[in-house]
């Protein structure tokens, strides 16, 4: 099985991003962050909001890569267990 890449390491996390059409031809961000120290998934989680819909699938995974960065940054300043 091959290992996807991810989009973004940043530092100690990694940021992989995808996208998918909705049914109006508009397209939602895929988001999983990983803490990589303890190979924590901190995006998603159980209620995670939707990332779109967007009119492109550049605008939906720059938006996904901006989420994971707040993600990242909020993690940074109260680590979650």
């Amino acid at each position: 099985m091959a290992r996807h890449k991810p989009a973004v390491t940043d530092g100690g996390f990694e940021i992989y991003v995808t996208y998918h059409s909705t049914s109006d031809g508009r397209y939602v961000g895929g988001l999983r962050v990983l803490r990589k120290s303890d190979r924590k998934i901190l995006f998603p989680f159980d209620g995670a909001p939707e990332i779109g819909p967007y009119a492109t699938p550049a605008e939906a995974r720059e938006a996904a890569v901006a989420y994971g960065r707040q993600i990242i940054a909020t993690d940074r300043g109260v680590p979650e267990k």
